[in-house]
């Protein structure tokens, strides 16, 4: 990636710090990440992570849109007792099952309850949170706790509250989604390779959405079309990039096995110039 996206260009001269944000159902852990002293109020992105939770790589995506001029905030949907299963070691195993698994099974909370059942009984818990966190309904509650972290970022003295914006990854990705579904006000929403949201609720968004995909990640990739379809059917503005070769969290330069610099350099400058003419 560019300088302005590699993780090793980060600072907000120390203006970052973890906060505490009220939802309507319970309070969750969150990440804020505030730009230099500058004049007037700014806009701002919410950034959703990836299964494994506000880890340091969330926390740097943070920094970057610091730097970028955006009072950026990662809030921990999974604060709490799914974020205690969800360990780097647990993630790893239940990637491993999934390889094995059909690809639609996240998709289908009845096959995933059977593919879990069907696991050793110490292995169940970790599928069963990941399962918790796949089934619509919950997902559903996250948006509402996404929708209070955008409330609460309109309330900060540093953002301009008409400009709000998301930006999610792998399961973030599809909650960013999820959020433009609930948040009439939400100008602009991004969606890194996740699943499309509910397509009854596309006709409920009024952000503009963007979408940045990888070419090898079948089961998210093949779904986009749909929500292309629904979107224009919609009247609603969406544009989106599949970039071929890549893989699933092509992004995440912490992970080698899936890191592509030439697409994530290219996904960043891409989500800069959405942001700058939607926020």
């Amino acid at each position: 990636m560019s300088a302005a996206g590699r993780s090793t260009s980060t600072p907000v001269d120390g203006r970052e710090r973890d906060v505490r944000i009220r939802t309507p159902s319970r309070e969750i852990d969150g990440y804020l990440a505030v730009p230099p002293e500058g004049k007037g109020r700014r806009p701002a992105v919410i950034v959703i992570h990836e299964i494994f939770g506000v880890d340091g790589h969330m926390r740097d995506v943070a920094r970057r849109f610091a730097a970028q001029g955006y009072v950026a905030v990662a809030p921990n949907l999974f604060t709490g007792e799914i974020q205690s299963f969800l360990t780097p070691e647990n993630i790893r195993y239940a990637f491993q099952a999934f390889a094995q698994a059909p690809p639609d099974l996240r998709r289908d909370p009845s096959k995933f309850a059977a593919f879990t059942a069907s696991q050793p009984p110490e292995r169940r818990p970790i599928l069963e949170a990941f399962g918790k966190v796949s089934n619509p309904t919950v997902q559903a509650g996250f948006a509402q706790d996404l929708l209070a972290v955008a409330r609460y970022l309109r309330s900060l003295p540093e953002v301009d509250p008409t400009r709000i914006g998301s930006v999610g990854f792998c399961f973030g990705g599809a909650m960013s989604a999820r959020l433009a579904t609930v948040d009439p006000d939400l100008r602009a929403a991004v969606i890194f390779y996740g699943q499309n949201p509910p397509l009854d609720d596309v006709p409920k968004i009024r952000a503009s959405v963007l979408g940045l995909y990888g070419g090898e990640d079948v089961g998210i990739t093949a779904t986009v079309p749909q929500l292309a379809d629904a979107m224009a059917k919609a009247g609603r503005s969406f544009a989106y990039q599949v970039y071929p070769g890549a893989k699933h969290a092509f992004f995440n330069d912490t992970r080698e096995s899936n890191y592509d610099a030439a697409s994530a350099d290219d996904a960043w400058r891409r989500l800069l110039a959405f942001y700058a003419s939607t926020l």
